[in-house]
C-alpha cells in the first residue's frame, strides 16, 4: 500500500520499536496523528529529553536523570547483595515483583568473542570495585542462560574467587534462552528464592 511520504516515515519509526510490526505500526503511526498540536510538540519534546537527558548512574549503570539513580540512593536496601544483570529493562522487572531488597549492577552486556564483546566492553570494572568496597557480599548473577551468560558467569566467578564474596545465581526454573525482563512475578521471586551459590 502506498501511503502519504509522512505517514510512511512515522509507520517505518513505529516499526523499529520491538514488538511492532506492519499493522501494530500503522495503528499506531494513524493514533498519533490524531493528536492536537499541543500534544505533538509535548509527545515530541518528551522523546528529544528522554534521549538527551536520561544516562547511566555512577554507581551502578542502571537508566536514571540523575547522577546517582533512587535505588542506589536508596538507604533501606541491602547494600551488600547486588543482583548482576544484562541492561536496565531487567531492574524494572525485578521491582515490579516487589520481592528484592538489595542493589543491581548492570552490564550493558554479555561477553561475547564471536561479536568481539570482551570484558573490558562490559560494565565489569565499576562490579569489582563495588565487591571490593563491601564486606562478605553477595552476587546474584540474574543473567540469561546462553553461551554468552554462561560465559559472563563464568568470567566473573574467575575474577572474583580471591574476594570474599560469595557468588549465586538464578534458579534454572527460568526457561533456557528467556529474557529476565519478559518473566512473569511469580517466576523472577521463585528463582530468587531458589537461586543456587555457584561452585
Amino acid at each position: 500500500m502506498n501511503y502519504p511520504v509522512y505517514l510512511e516515515k512515522l509507520i517505518n519509526y513505529y516499526k523499529k520499536l520491538p514488538g511492532i510490526g506492519e499493522k501494530s505500526a500503522e495503528r499506531l503511526a494513524i493514533a498519533t496523528l490524531d493528536f492536537n498540536s499541543d500534544e505533538i510538540e509535548e509527545f515530541s519534546d518528551t522523546l528529544v529529553n528522554a534521549k538527551n537527558k536520561l544516562g547511566r548512574c555512577a554507581i551502578c549503570g542502571h537508566i536514571t536523570d540523575e547522577e546517582i539513580c533512587d535505588i542506589c540512593r536508596d538507604e533501606t536496601r541491602n547494600k551488600s547483595v547486588i543482583c548482576v544483570i544484562e541492561d536496565y529493562k531487567s531492574v524494572f522487572s525485578f521491582e515490579k515483583s516487589g520481592k528484592f531488597n538489595g542493589n543491581y549492577h548492570v552490564l550493558n552486556g554479555l561477553i561475547s568473542p564471536m561479536d568481539d564483546i570482551g570484558p573490558e566492553d562490559i560494565n565489569l570494572a565499576s562490579l569489582i570495585m563495588r565487591v571490593e568496597s563491601l564486606d562478605e557480599p553477595e552476587l546474584i548473577l540474574a543473567l540469561k542462560p546462553t553461551i554468552e551468560g554462561e560465559a559472563t558467569t563464568l568470567y566473573i566467578k574467575k575474577i572474583l574467587e580471591n574476594k570474599k564474596a560469595t557468588i549465586s545465581r538464578l534458579s534454572y526454573g527460568i526457561p533456557i534462552g528467556a529474557e529476565i525482563d519478559y518473566l512473569d512475578n511469580v517466576t523472577l521471586e521463585k528463582a530468587l528464592e531458589d537461586r543456587k551459590k555457584i561452585s
